[in-house]
């Protein structure tokens, strides 16, 4: 994949408004939703050739949800390095991302044929739903009153549907029943589910060796993830006191020590855990239920485990 992105970044013309699209997609990424396309395609048929440019599409449009979000989110820093506003400017990089979106676009009409109304029947309908997902954050992030229920929701539309596109979309390219392609979509949002909910869990309770920062960063940050709204929703009075008040602490450490040992009270760890194996069962259960020999869908078994065991 990392071939088709700098063929791709090759050809864009040089000037400034291709400048940083170049280089928000030359510092990584985990490129997993590429990935996921040939994955799938692969179960179908030894060249995955023409699932190239759509599994491409995915990652452009990806990178321009990114840059997007973090001109929304005023974030300084993306994967180690300047965010493009910040190295640029905020009008650049919000053109910059139009761009990437309208090339997501023509690289996705250059799938196959035979299934390029259904390819962007699927991408028109992730695309929006992201649009969504990301509203909903962005309202959620003023709202005192965000239950669990509304959180998993949220992070399908903004982080889940666009794994599943992207199953789905190699899968469709494979010539895969309409079936089957229901059965990857639905492996890959309840995947994305249970990955944003293991970032989750790596904040509060991961090894920072492995995770490549400190424990807590969320917290000190004020963020509403799966384990502070549980958190909410599972304190009695006096601990909701406490709660409030560590959220209004102006000493970062000790605001994250407080909320850290308020998760061990409440059994937040175990709960988390448990959900992120509910969502990776389901994962499995559509999975299976694909009509492949259990070979051809080892790969992927291989990655969606990889993915939900990482940095422990």
């Amino acid at each position: 994949m990392e071939e088709a992105v700098t063929r791709y970044l090759r050809q864009l013309p040089d000037n400034t408004l291709n400048e940083p699209v170049r280089y928000v997609m030359a510092i990584g990424g985990k490129r997993m939703r590429p990935a996921l396309t040939l994955l799938a395609a692969g179960m179908y048929r030894s060249d995955v050739s023409e699932a190239v440019k759509p599994a491409l599409a995915l990652e452009v449009f990806h990178n321009f949800t990114l840059l997007h979000d973090d001109i929304m989110d005023k974030a300084p820093i993306r994967r180690g390095q300047p965010t493009v506003h910040e190295k640029w400017n905020q009008n650049a990089a919000i053109l910059s991302g139009d761009a990437m979106l309208i090339h997501a676009y023509a690289l996705m009409c250059e799938a196959p044929a035979h299934c390029l109304s259904t390819l962007l029947a699927l991408f028109n309908q992730t695309a929006l739903q992201v649009c969504e997902g990301q509203q909903l954050d962005m309202d959620y992030e003023l709202s005192d009153h965000v239950d669990h229920d509304q959180y998993i929701g949220m992070i399908t539309l903004k982080t889940s549907v666009l794994l599943g596109c992207a199953l789905q979309t190699g899968a469709v390219i494979g010539q895969a029943s309409p079936e089957d392609a229901e059965h990857f979509y639905q492996t890959g949002v309840d995947l994305g589910i249970a990955f944003q909910l293991m970032d989750d869990y790596l904040d509060a309770f991961g090894d920072p060796a492995k995770v490549g920062k400190r424990l807590g960063g969320d917290i000190a940050a004020g963020k509403k993830t799966y384990l502070l709204i549980r958190t909410k929703e599972l304190c009695n009075a006096a601990q909701r006191q406490k709660l409030d008040a560590l959220l209004q602490d102006t000493n970062q450490e000790r605001r994250i020590a407080g909320v850290l040992a308020l998760y061990g009270e409440l059994g937040i760890q175990h709960e988390t855990e448990q959900l992120v194996k509910h969502y990776h069962d389901l994962a499995m259960d559509h999975l299976h239920a694909i009509s492949l020999p259990g070979e051809k869908k080892q790969p992927l078994i291989a990655l969606a485990d990889q993915l939900l065991v990482r940095q422990y």
